[in-house]
């Protein structure tokens, strides 16, 4: 498998899953509707451990252009391949995005509010406010960035074990979960550009009765956010770590 189409298909895979929690939460007459935010955190934290598991050996599951960019700002990934990488991931997500409406193909018609037909795609801060979302985003992914890179230093792993490829994406997993339990409440916890601008798109095009507007003029927050705080985590991470 090309590293290219593993990004796509881990992607995919991230959002269908992911997403997919989101439309068995919001919408109506599905079995597992409103039950709640720690089904979607669970859902979600599930949803990149399996998605990594996926595609780690192919192209390293970076599955998000914030991971992308945050590595190749310190050297662990190569700029040339960050444009291919991230087309990947964005297409897979959208992929990803009409695969969950495919699913859940006679409940959309059965949800009166837009805002939760549009929280099967992509994010809506609790309480809009620029620069606190911003800072939401940021600090999400600088935890995921940072979490990421400290779950696979060479002094975590262990020798001759196969630990980074079989146990280090569980443990992403629960990182995300956390992340989403502790930190997801303002903002959904897009963490991750891919993740929210690619559902969008899709929700925008596809034909869905009543589903309200997209949110554009929020979506430029969960795609810089999480860029900069992938960036920032990846910083830290060289700084302070001895290891690196």
């Amino acid at each position: 498998m090309s590293p290219y189409v593993a990004e796509f298909v881990g992607t995919m895979i991230l959002v269908l899953l992911g997403n997919g929690v989101c439309a068995n939460v919001n919408l109506t007459k599905t079995l597992g509707n409103d039950s709640g935010w720690i089904v979607i955190a669970t859902g979600w934290g599930l949803a990149v451990a399996f998605a990594v598991y996926l595609v780690n050996t192919y192209s390293g599951a970076h599955l998000n252009p914030a991971v992308t960019i945050g590595l190749a700002v310190i050297g662990k990934f190569a700029w040339a391949e960050v444009g291919s990488y991230i087309a990947a991931q964005m297409v897979g997500a959208i992929a990803g995005a009409t695969l969950v409406w495919l699913t859940y193909l006679p409940h959309w018609k059965e949800t009166e509010n837009p805002g939760n037909i549009r929280g099967c795609f992509c994010n809506t801060p609790a309480i809009p406010h620029t620069v606190g979302n911003l800072i939401t985003e940021i600090v999400g992914t600088f935890v995921l960035m940072l979490g990421v890179l400290a779950i696979l230093t060479p002094e975590n792993l262990v020798p001759n074990t196969g630990f980074d490829k079989g146990f280090a994406p569980a443990l992403v997993g629960l990182m995300v979960w956390s992340i989403g339990l502790s930190l997801g409440g303002p903002t959904g916890y897009a963490i991750n550009p891919a993740r929210d601008l690619g559902p969008r798109i899709a929700h925008a095009i596809l034909p869905i009765e009543g589903k309200g507007d997209s949110g554009w003029n929020y979506s430029w927050i969960p795609v810089v956010g999480p860029i900069i705080g992938g960036v920032i985590g990846a910083l830290f991470y060289q700084a302070v770590w001895p290891v690196n």
